[in-house]
């Protein structure tokens, strides 16, 4: 197959293209910087495109079998009014430039996967929420729902179009574990905010996994779906699960307003959370690599 990447040099990115390559697809990278994702990701097309600023070239979406649209500026920071305006430019705007290059390329995609979050729901309790649950509010949903109406309009050019709703990554390469080792590593580390919220993660193996299935799927792997695991966990039970992997201790609170002197409005994050079920996953039959947390964590840590 041949497929297009946008987002190539990040986390969930570079193992997505990894894993194209070693079945043998030809992958095409859309960077800002070509020459720097060339050097990373290896025998793949890079291609020059500022998602904010300028229309997707159409010659890099023709004639591909899919497209998957994984570009966008880090959440996971200081949400600083500039800071907001790029998270919510790089989602929003930079799917419209992506759309716009689909427009013009001919023949068009088959298929586009594009990125979304759990965010998509706001703040919940510990109700389950699936992938017919209406969007929620604040910074996050709205960013989410104009980001996903963004990538709908391909729906109008035949294309199918699955919308990635992520929740939070788990790899040993970086991500949100990145933040959370310090302080485990340390011995102080433990659940935040009173640890009832739940964290809907996902193995950095499943969500690859999952965006594979939704390349190669039928009509069905189409609109939202959620790409959690199916057993979502709180994030006391997630800070127990760090602790016996890294065999330290886990019971040191860290109270909820130490977390928003920190971070600001950002914290909102690690202080809710939602109980986001993978309903449409399990309903089409994928089976998950990594679905239990302890021994994913184990394997992580392991080496």
């Amino acid at each position: 197959m041949r497929i297009t990447v946008t987002g190539a040099t990040g986390l969930i990115g570079t193992r997505l293209v990894e894993e194209l390559l070693s079945r043998g697809d030809q992958v095409t990278v859309l960077a800002r910087n070509p020459h720097a994702a060339q050097e990373k990701l290896g025998n793949v097309e890079a291609v020059s495109w500022n998602p904010t600023s300028e229309q997707a070239p159409p010659d890099a979406l023709a004639h591909r079998d899919a497209v998957v649209h994984l570009a966008g500026e880090p959440v996971s920071q200081r949400w600083t009014a500039d800071a907001k305006n790029q998270i919510r430019e790089s989602r929003v705007a930079g799917t419209s430039n992506l759309i716009a290059g689909l427009r013009q390329a001919d023949p068009s995609p088959k298929t586009l996967v594009s990125g979304s979050a759990v965010g998509y729901y706001g703040a919940h309790g510990p109700e389950p929420v699936d992938e017919t649950a209406a969007p929620g509010e604040g910074f996050l949903a709205d960013v989410c729902v104009g980001w996903e109406k963004s990538a709908l309009e391909a729906t109008e050019l035949g294309i199918r179009t699955v919308l990635l709703r992520t929740g939070v990554v788990l790899s040993s390469e970086g991500g949100a574990l990145a933040k959370m080792l310090p302080p485990f590593k340390a011995g102080v580390g433990g659940p935040v905010a009173g640890g009832e919220q739940f964290v809907p993660w996902i193995h950095i193996d499943d969500i690859v996994g999952l965006i594979l299935a939704a390349i190669d799927g039928d009509d069905s792997w189409s609109g939202p779906l959620n790409a959690t695991a199916p057993v979502p966990v709180t994030n006391k039970q997630l800070s127990k699960a760090l602790g016996r992997a890294l065999h330290r201790p886990s019971i040191a609170p860290v109270p909820a307003f130490a977390i928003k002197l920190l971070y600001g409005e950002m914290s909102e994050i690690v202080t809710t959370g939602q109980n986001a079920i993978p309903s449409k996953a399990q309903s089409l039959g994928y089976g998950w690599k990594n679905p239990d947390l302890d021994l994913a964590l184990q394997e992580m840590f392991a080496s």
